[in-house]
């Protein structure tokens, strides 16, 4: 193939993994970030998604023949006070990628979008068809870019779909993670308290699957639907997440106290059935073969703090 994919957010958690899958494969791919770089040795182009004119220049540069929009803030745990740049940033950039999409033509978008823009769920297990009423800017943000996308997809005809993921963890994951703390934790010696969770659910997916969903879904053809669900396969409260990392982990040491995590939302498990049967999607890293790889990638990075 002589024309690039376009990932946006491409030294992000999820960009950066679809942009070295993508190239480890054979794919031609440019990455564009808010700052340039390299990422891996890999160059990375500087593009604010933003800026309504550099996604353009970029294509001009470059024959695209898809986009994967990855470019976000990285969850709602990030600048939750300052809602205008998230708005600006999630909405905005996206509004902007729909354009060059729909500029373009006849190319596939696949966006990064999340569970968190469901809100509260009823009773499980969630299919993509329960309405979102999301509870925090960051998933209102999303839900937003989401219907963007989709009236680009009724209107001009833009063949875009969106993935809704639940909480990634793996490798480079910088944010506030669970399994990351305890075992950095553990390669220090300490023992992990957490204040809250003992019975509150959480539904983890490993970094490799939510590259492999993007990827699914960038090249599986005539999707019939405009979401899905994409999760690890797990339901587990954070004291069994707990339990798992320190099966897993030797040494590992973890205490979980009662209530819910004030930093996110109680939502039953989501149906990924129509992931598996349209894009092919099934998770293939359980959380405790999930946990030993991602404690070798921080010792291999001397993470111990």
């Amino acid at each position: 193939m002589s024309d690039y994919v376009l990932v946006t957010g491409g030294i992000g958690l999820i960009g950066n993994a679809v942009r070295r899958r993508l190239e480890d494969r054979g794919d031609r791919v440019r990455a564009a970030a808010r700052v340039a770089g390299r990422t891996a040795g890999r160059e990375v182009i500087e593009c604010d998604v933003t800026e309504a004119h550099g996604l353009p220049a970029i294509a001009r540069r470059y024959p695209i023949r898809a986009i994967v929009h990855c470019g976000a803030f990285p969850g709602p745990m990030v600048s939750p006070d300052h809602p205008m740049q998230m708005i600006r940033v999630n909405i905005g950039g996206t509004a902007n990628v729909g354009e060059l999409a729909r500029i373009l033509g006849g190319i596939r978008l696949v966006f990064a979008s999340t569970a968190t823009a469901y809100g509260l769920t009823p009773g499980g297990p969630v299919r993509e068809d329960v309405a979102m009423e999301p509870d925090s800017m960051y998933g209102a943000s999303k839900a937003a870019s989401e219907q963007i996308l989709n009236a680009y997809k009724r209107q001009f005809g833009v063949d875009t779909v969106s993935l809704r993921l639940t909480w990634v963890y793996g490798p480079r994951r910088t944010t506030a993670c669970l399994i990351r703390q305890m075992l950095t934790d553990a390669l220090a010696g300490r023992t992990t308290r957490i204040p809250y969770g003992r019975d509150f659910p959480r539904q983890y997916i490993h970094l490799d699957d939510a590259a492999d969903s993007m990827i699914a879904a960038l090249d599986r053809p005539n999707l019939p639907q405009q979401a899905y669900n994409i999760s690890g396969g797990n339901w587990l409260t954070l004291s069994e997440v707990a339990e798992t990392v320190m099966r897993a982990v030797p040494g590992a040491k973890g205490e979980v106290a009662a209530g819910d995590d004030p930093g996110d939302i109680r939502q039953e498990r989501f149906d990924i059935s129509a992931a598996a049967r349209d894009l092919g999607y099934t998770p293939k890293i359980s959380l405790e073969d999930g946990v030993k790889s991602y404690l070798s990638w921080l010792k291999a990075k001397g993470t111990a703090a």
